[in-house]
């Protein structure tokens, strides 16, 4: 139960609990920072234009392409 719960996952992306724990508090972070743009975009459409998306990109890139080129051998 202790496996799945804490270490199953973090192991089939490759990283131990506390680097899954590190990636993951920081995504959470910057998707934290994306809403409260996407907010004021909402409320103020002039700020924040680009913000959210930006944010988007970034956070695909490192979590899906930097993924994919680190794995291959």
């Amino acid at each position: 139960m202790i496996k799945r719960l804490f270490i199953a996952h973090p192991a089939s992306v490759g990283e131990s609990y506390g680097e899954h724990f590190r990636h993951s508090l920081a995504f959470s972070g910057a998707m934290f920072v994306g809403a409260f743009a996407c907010l004021v975009h909402a409320v103020i459409p002039s700020m924040c234009a680009r913000t959210g998306s930006g944010i988007i990109a970034r956070l695909h890139d490192r979590m899906v392409v930097n993924r994919i080129t680190t794995r291959q051998p």
